[in-house]
């Protein structure tokens, strides 16, 4: 996947640090099909690592088995610290991760999807980053998803806005595969959404706050079973959520370009049009003040923005 860059780990796997505790939190919503296969895999990847673990399975109302099935897991799986969570009625994929972090016990949290895509090995790579890094991504290497003409394109466009408007550059913006600390996501929750765009939001988050992020390549494999992405209502909330977050936490990254943006074909124009002794075009002096108008509130929400507490 294009992006990947001097950010990435390439370096060999090694055990992770010992002495914390991990949840892994996996959102489900009808995946009856790919949950049982998902959690055995989980439970042999990190059976032999040197620390405490425990898998949280968020289930998101689904409608066929996929609680039940967990749930059978868990007791013929006896040694597998596995919980299931119910909820009784759906919220979407951002709501159930939020339940999850919220009832993690782990000072570590791994969240990955339960579709099969994201290889459980994988967590091992992001965990050895513990505890140096807040944040740490699996960035994937090739697209595995559904309307790849469309999905690769789109995305890209996005994730060059979001690194020109966080600064940082992110080789893979919206994946679901994510480790971080507990207590650092805990107070952003808030301005997580429900829905598909809740990892992009925590992306941002830690990126504009000041957060150390890494992220490390992973495989990523077609997903079992039917997928949820709906092609434009999903796209309009990612770039919908890009902006949101930069009006948040950097508002001149939005503010600046649109005033220097008007000022400048104010500006132009009355270059253009200039005749010794005519009168200045009204347009050009209101695309002016405009760009002034614009200029001022942008530099009022950097203050607001910038008083606004932190952790």
């Amino acid at each position: 996947m294009e992006g990947l860059r001097a950010e990435i780990v390439q370096a060999p796997v090694a055990p992770p640090q010992a002495g914390f505790r991990v949840s892994v939190v996996l959102p489900a919503f009808n995946e009856e099909r790919a949950i049982v296969g998902v959690l055995r895999e989980i439970t042999e990847a990190l059976v032999e690592l040197n620390f405490q673990y425990e898998i949280l399975v968020v289930d998101d109302a689904s409608t066929d088995r996929t609680a039940e099935l967990a749930e059978q897991f868990a007791v013929d799986c006896w040694m597998c610290p596995v919980r299931v969570l119910r909820s009784t009625e759906r919220r979407g994929a951002g709501g159930a991760r939020k339940q999850g972090i919220r009832a993690a016990q782990g000072e570590i949290v791994v969240m990955l999807d339960a579709d099969g895509t994201y290889p459980a090995a994988s967590i091992n790579r992001l965990l050895e980053h513990f505890p140096e890094y807040d944040q740490v991504n699996g960035a994937r290497t090739c697209e595995a998803g559904t309307w790849p003409w469309l999905r690769g394109p789109v995305k890209w466009l996005i994730r060059r806005l979001a690194c020109r408007l966080t600064g940082r550059e992110i080789p893979d913006l919206n994946t679901g595969l994510k480790a971080f600390k507990r207590e650092a996501m805990l107070p952003w929750l808030w301005i997580v959404p429900d829905g598909f765009s809740c990892v992009t939001t925590m992306t941002l988050t830690f990126l504009t706050n000041g957060y150390s992020v890494k992220y490390v390549p992973t495989e990523y494999r077609p997903r079992i079973g039917r997928s949820k992405f709906h092609p434009l209502r999903d796209t309009y909330r990612y770039v919908l959520t890009v902006l949101r977050m930069a009006l948040y936490f950097r508002p001149m990254k939005i503010f600046l370009p649109l005033a220097g943006l008007m000022a400048a074909t104010g500006a132009a124009r009355m270059l253009l049009d200039w005749q010794p002794g005519a009168r200045t075009d009204e347009a050009s002096l209101v695309l002016l003040g405009c760009g002034l108008m614009t200029f001022v509130a942008g530099l009022l929400a950097e203050v607001v923005a910038a008083h606004r507490p932190r952790t």
